[in-house]
């Protein structure tokens, strides 16, 4: 049995994590002594160990759909780039990098594309996450840096969080906030969000304001400051920032934002009087064709009130990605050079030297979506892909699919084997996967983490950096990244951080630089700069002075109307991460949210005639995707909200990013994903059903489908077509013996061979309901009695044991039903029913749901 410190691989939260394997089995628990969670996990980290197996992974390089070598792959995909660079020159080629590398690895790559390919054509899907923040930290401190930690949240008397879910989104995170109110409950919390969201149930003030209207809200602030004896005049354009802001008085900005006037004041008055504050931002703020600017209105009210650079204080944006920090820190955004620099002739010139380069790129490169659109246009020739998803968490996807479909070389390192991109692959290299990486990674709070291996890397799965120095090798650019072992790259990176810096640059890790190997491997976690004091007093700006950007609030470039009538907003759910290539393949993870859902307030589903249940169609003018209504109190009238995980291996018309446009923030580049004009239709198909099985089933074209993980096959299915015919004839191909049941509209068939159970399919003009856990049962151990084949035929329990229902808490596979029957026996609070059930006794995310079911049961006691 051993034992590894590592880093959690998903949010930007960075919690330290402790593997264990004992004889091939990995378990993880919380890491005690790491500063970011100190022993927290929350229910996606603590099923870490259930992700590290090998089913659905690359583990051989391809080359046109063949598998092959590493020689042939490496020696095919360094002969294609290269005859694309001399045809059409450097910029036809680009890098598609993800905040999932390690720094290392995304060092390397920046490294090639910028430095001695020439061309600055490499982005990332942290173009998506955080870069609006980036250019809002850097337009007001000259340079990109997140002045707060989590001991700030902390110690905070107003906590702010505006376009974020925390508690879904940074579960942890949230959960040492929630500890902070319980310690001390005169803390004040609001929460900022068009929908009442799980962050809410701590919230002392929810402000459900227009979508995509913050940026009016803290103008509106900044305007009560300066009326209270703030100060704007110390800062470059303060007093012009002030001026635009006395525009907006608090009538203007409860109108602008569709709230009630007593809100605004209350928020600008708790806001001015508290000692400390602190704003919690992410995708809500960033996500916005005005995002940047957003992001410098946050940015503009801590400096104006003096609530910055001291405890408890400050603009925190929460990065989304375990190393979207770190691969701000390498240049891996395609409008930076590394080590924070930027493309100024002094940067220029010092990068290249550093690098021993004559072809180091000189402007910046196609950030995200353009670059897509460059691809789609034949301007892009080839495109390297690492670790990431695009053709599925980019918008305007299906324009995306197209683009890949025509480009003539796609390469993808990748670590699952099926992805919506990887299809459009013709290379594809094996990458080592997180168990098996080792590096560093960066958190929200600008702390540097190791992810240590503790698995034997499977198949011919190699490191990212490892890819990288190998095709500069094949691009004769082999003496420049000669590296041997991840620590060489990182030792580089760190000295790069430190060159010529003499405090001109805020990124400066250069004491790591001279670290031995042994001296890495042992590394605790560490902030940036290393060695001395964050000092934001006088910023890195040429003037010396901090700035306040002046903001003129706007409204979303989506608007609805008579074809249109909905803002459709999307993000992540508690259980799920990204495209679900990890967390997908989990079945607790699964459980709580099982299908694409679409929340709509209780009066739209009433004029739309819509019931929790029904099949929704939700269309733009992009595209169509299919979604489960569930109608929700927590909604605002006149929005819709829909998970962003689902794609084409786990569902047929699942992926809403088929309805997002292209529209992104001018500085940034970040789009504009939060607000979509859409419209819905109820589809009532001709059936719909659950089927299980042994094997994989091939599904006509015309039946609508998506994939839960389990311990068996599992489709939840839908047609207008008839679904005899053609499961019939397959399960008859088969040789299996059926057994059926006919009655109305329902339809239910077993299929046996051998004794075994092989295939279960339940239907009816809605969806069944069926008990996953019994029917998984019997695929692992058939019914014994023909009575309780029967009841399994019927879709009935042959005890009368009541189905837990839908999961509630994931960590110990807690159902709603069952919480409910606590409830009625006399559970009337959450310690109650920790102690009963478990629920909310792990990682707390489940803690909001348990409130809110324990609220509708009309119960006082859930106040607890």
């Amino acid at each position: 049995m051993t034992e590894t410190r590592t880093t959690c691989p998903y949010c930007g939260v960075g919690c330290g994590v402790i593997a264990r394997v004992d004889q091939g089995e990995v378990s993880v628990r919380g890491d005690e002594n790491h500063p970011a969670n100190f022993g927290r996990l929350c229910v996606k980290g603590a099923a870490l160990g259930e992700t590290t197996g090998l089913a659905g992974r690359l583990l051989h390089p391809q080359v046109d759909g063949e598998r092959c070598d590493w020689e042939q792959a490496l020696a095919t995909a360094g002969d294609r780039l290269r005859s694309i660079i001399d045809e059409f020159g450097p910029q036809a080629v680009a890098f598609y990098a993800s905040g999932q590398l390690l720094t290392e690895d995304y060092y390397a790559a920046n490294k090639l594309m910028k430095g001695f390919i020439g061309a600055a054509n490499i982005d990332t899907n942290s173009r998506l996450c955080m870069s609006s923040a980036v250019t809002g930290y850097k337009r007001a401190f000259g340079a990109d840096v997140v002045p707060c930690s989590y001991l700030d949240v902390e110690q905070s008397d107003l906590v702010v969080l505006v376009g974020s879910n925390a508690a879904w989104a940074h579960p942890v995170l949230y959960q040492r906030l929630a500890q902070a109110k319980r310690e001390r409950p005169q803390m004040k919390i609001v929460v900022i969000d068009p929908r009442r969201t799980a962050t809410c149930d701590i919230a002392d003030l929810h402000l459900a304001l227009a979508p995509g209207s913050d940026g009016g809200l803290f103008v509106g602030l900044l305007h009560a400051i300066m009326q209270r004896g703030g100060e704007a005049g110390a800062f470059d354009e303060g007093k012009q920032a002030a001026a635009v802001a006395a525009d907006w008085p608090p009538e203007r900005v409860a109108q602008f934002c569709e709230l009630p006037l007593m809100e605004v004041n209350t928020f600008f008055d708790w806001f001015i009087s508290a000692p400390r504050a602190i704003t919690l931002y992410t995708m809500g703020i960033n996500q916005s064709a005005s995002g940047s600017d957003k992001c410098n209105a946050i940015i503009n009210v801590h400096l104006a009130s003096g609530k910055i650079h001291r405890p408890g204080c400050g603009p925190f944006s929460l990065t989304g990605q375990p190393n979207a920090m770190g691969g701000r820190e390498v240049g891996g955004l395609a409008t930076q050079l590394a080590a924070h620099m930027n493309f100024e002739p002094e940067d220029l010139a010092r990068v290249a030297r550093f690098w021993g380069t004559e072809r180091l790129a000189q402007t910046p490169g196609l950030m995200a979506v353009e670059l897509f659109e460059a691809i789609g246009r034949g301007e892009v020739k080839a495109v390297w892909i690492m670790g990431t998803n695009p053709a599925v968490s980019l918008p305007d996807s299906l324009a995306v699919c197209q683009a890949l479909a025509t480009c003539p070389l796609v390469i993808v390192s990748e670590v699952a084997a099926d992805t919506d991109t990887s299809r459009f692959a013709h290379i594809r290299f094996p990458a080592q996967a997180w168990g098996e990486k080792n590096g560093t990674v960066t958190n929200s709070e600008r702390r540097i983490s190791r992810q240590r291996a503790f698995l034997p890397s499977p198949g011919e799965a190699r490191p990212d950096w490892w890819i990288v120095a190998q095709i500069a090798r094949q691009l004769g650019y082999g003496e420049a990244f000669a590296w041997q072992h991840a620590h060489e790259v990182f030792s580089e990176h760190a000295a790069l951080s430190g060159y010529e810096n003499n405090g001109r640059r805020a990124f400066d890790i250069s004491p790591l630089a001279n670290l031995t190997r042994e001296q890495w491997d042992e590394m605790s976690p560490v902030q940036w700069p290393v060695g001395k004091p964050l000092d934001l007093t006088r910023g890195w700006r040429d003037s010396g002075r901090l700035r306040m950007l002046p903001v003129l609030p706007e409204r979303t470039r989506a608007r609805p109307d008579a074809r249109y009538p909905f803002i459709l907003n999307s993000g992540r759910i508690r259980d799920q991460w990204h495209t679900m290539t990890r967390t997908g393949t989990v079945a607790r993870l699964m459980q709580h949210i099982a299908e694409p859902r679409v929340e709509i307030a209780p009066s739209d589903a009433a004029l739309h005639g819509v019931q929790s249940g029904d099949l929704l169609r939700i269309s733009s003018p992009r595209g169509l995707m299919v979604a489960r209504a569930f109608v929700s109190e927590a909604q605002r009238p006149g929005s819709l909200f829909v998970p962003m995980h689902w794609n084409a291996v786990f569902a047929r018309q699942g992926k809403v990013n088929t309805l997002v446009a292209p529209v992104c923030c001018p500085q940034s580049g970040q789009p504009e994903s939060k607000q979509t004009a859409v419209r819905i239709s109820v589809w009532q198909p001709a059936w719909q059903g659950e089927m299980f099985s042994r094997d994989n089933v091939t599904l006509p074209p015309s039946v609508h489908w998506l994939r839960k993980a389990a311990s068996v096959t599992h489709y939840t299915l839908a047609g207008d077509k008839p679904a005899q015919p053609w499961l019939m004839a397959f399960c008859e191909a088969q040789g299996w013996q059926l057994q059926q049941a006919r009655g109305g509209t329902t339809w239910h068939l077993l299929a046996w061979h051998n004794g075994e159970l092989m295939l279960a399919f339940w239907s009816d003009r809605h969806l069944p309901e069926t008990d996953s856990a019994r029917v998984e049962a019997a695929f692992a151990r058939a019914p014994a009695t023909a009575y309780e084949r029967h009841a399994l035929l019927s879709g009935q329990a042959a005890d009368e044991q009541r189905a837990p229902g839908r999961t509630v808490c994931s960590c110990y596979g807690v159902g709603e039903n069952t919480i409910q029957e606590a409830i009625r026996n006399g559970c009337h609070s959450v310690a109650s029913l920790g102690r009963t059930l478990r629920c909310g006794t792990n990682c707390g995310s489940c803690i909001p749901e348990l409130n809110a079911l324990l609220a509708r049961a009309l119960l006082p006691e859930a106040a607890d």
